[in-house]
């Protein structure tokens, strides 16, 4: 899919893992997020066009001239519904931000999550990423009391579900 021009979401590529590593990274260095129980020192972070060959899961790059600036996805989550995907590794560096791109992005996932037939979509976060906690409930996200899954990231502290059906 094309947005503009120059810039590109496509699913990635293996080429990507070590491009989506540095900015995922990026971003969590960008803002002093804890690396310790997250996607930050998650080992799979380093082999993303891998983990993404699972059933029912996609992960979306956005590109510009080359660059990665953004990904997102749908993954099926260990100890989640049969109904319901997690939305992983939302992140855009700072030159890709105010674009569209998140949007973009975000839609894209959420047209994949409804065409592999989960109802709902859930995610983590943490407050240290508050501007996306805010896009996400401007997109019907609601706060849950407890985390679902078994992501493995204890150190996200906010839990959000959407029903996308």
């Amino acid at each position: 899919m094309v947005i503009e021009d120059d810039m590109t979401i496509r699913k990635v590529q293996k080429a990507d893992e070590p491009h989506l590593a540095a900015l995922i990274r990026t971003v969590f260095e960008e803002h002093n997020a804890p690396k310790v129980g997250t996607v930050y020192s998650d080992p799979t972070t380093d082999h993303l066009f891998d983990l993404f060959q699972t059933d029912r899961s996609v992960l979306w790059v956005a590109e510009e001239n080359g660059e990665v600036l953004g990904c997102c996805g749908v993954y099926p989550t260990e100890g989640l519904p049969e109904d319901t995907a997690e939305l992983v590794k939302f992140y855009i560096l700072p030159k890709g931000r105010g674009l569209g791109i998140g949007k973009q992005l975000m839609e894209q996932s959420i047209a994949s999550a409804r065409e592999f037939g989960y109802q709902n979509i859930y995610l983590e976060s943490m407050p240290e990423f508050a501007k996306a906690v805010s896009m996400y409930r401007k997109l019907g996200f609601e706060m849950l009391d407890s985390a679902m899954g078994n992501s493995g990231h204890t150190s996200c502290n906010i839990w959000m579900l959407k029903r996308i059906v």
